[in-house]
């Protein structure tokens, strides 16, 4: 639209080719415009939805990543627990050896006490 400067009123100009205001051939130029517009439509939803199938696809994909993180740190952590409950034996039996070799640690007899 152009505003005419002289009265302050706004002059439509068609983009269109207007020579074919009716009948048949004005209804397949309209239909094919309704056409174009359709097939922009499909492809602006295709592409919306294509946009979305990466972003899902891609957020799998890390959390596939993740996952596999978590799970290595699981069977890291699972080594790191066997390592130490072995250490704690080993301690524990240690501990007990010195415990029976100390006198401290020795039950005493109260009965040949008392004699």
């Amino acid at each position: 639209m152009d505003l005419d400067e002289e009265d302050g009123t706004f002059t439509n100009i068609s983009l269109t080719d207007d020579t074919v205001t009716c009948g048949p051939a004005a209804l397949h130029s309209k239909q094919d415009t309704l056409f174009i517009m359709n097939c922009d439509i499909d492809d602006m939803e295709n592409q919306v939805e294509m946009e979305e199938k990466t972003r899902l696809i891609n957020q799998v994909l890390e959390l596939q990543h993740t996952l596999e993180d978590l799970s290595a740190r699981v069977d890291a952590v699972k080594e790191e627990n066997l390592k130490l409950k072995s250490e704690n034996q080993v301690l524990g039996q240690y501990i007990e050896n010195l415990m029976s070799a100390s006198s401290v640690f020795q039950t005493t007899d109260t009965k040949s006490k008392r004699k």
